[in-house]
């Protein structure tokens, strides 16, 4: 097991979204995360008493995030989860783990391969890269600095709950995100149902 993070800083953000939604999230940096990254944790909403803390592990996408890209699902799954923790009360770690850990010009790359056909694991192989580089030691960490040993996780990626529970952390269950499928992103989803298990229910 890696040594203990500790928290660095605690402040409160306003976050306001492009479709109304508003809520305040209180943002805690970290002092060491064993992988040296700035990842940072958004503490939404107050668990009822008795109730396990909903968290989500959501892995840095610029592209989605930030401006909105319909090649991938990562916005929407963003704004789902800080709705969805916020009202349950809980966690979200956002992680600079941008293009599944390759980084952000990886990850364009990439995405010019599967122009060409590949699919997105495909794609990152092509490149010479893991199909999936993350690691989520440091999300582990977070969460025993929040004092959180025990959570909920909001995500359809099995590897994120299995490494988690390798790591310590009891995942006492997995809930799954929406589906925000569309032209742009649908063989980018059913790769990620087909390769790797995500439990993402997508028409036939």
């Amino acid at each position: 097991m890696h040594a203990p993070a500790t928290v660095r800083t605690r402040v409160t953000i306003p976050l306001r979204f492009a479709d109304g939604y508003r809520v305040d999230a209180e943002a805690v940096t970290f002092h060491g995360l064993v992988d040296g990254l700035e990842h940072v944790a958004l503490v939404l909403g107050t668990p009822a008493p008795g109730d396990t803390p909903l968290v989500r592990l959501h892995s840095e996408c610029l592209t989605g995030d930030a401006f909105g890209s319909a090649r991938c699902d990562c916005g929407p799954q963003l704004r789902e989860a800080v709705e969805r923790i916020a009202t349950a009360g809980g966690v979200l770690l956002y992680l600079r783990q941008e293009g599944r850990g390759i980084g952000l010009y990886n990850k364009i790359d990439a995405y010019a391969l599967q122009d060409g056909g590949l699919d997105t694991y495909a794609a990152n192989t092509a490149l010479g890269l893991p199909e999936d580089a993350r690691d989520y030691a440091a999300a582990a960490q977070m969460l025993g600095a929040l004092g959180l040993g025990g959570v909920d996780l909001l995500s359809n990626n099995p590897d994120k709950a299995a490494q988690l529970r390798g790591y310590g952390v009891d995942v006492r269950e997995t809930r799954a995100t929406g589906v925000f499928a569309s032209g742009s992103n649908l063989r980018y989803l059913r790769a990620k149902v087909e390769h790797t298990g995500h439990t993402i229910e997508l028409a036939s």
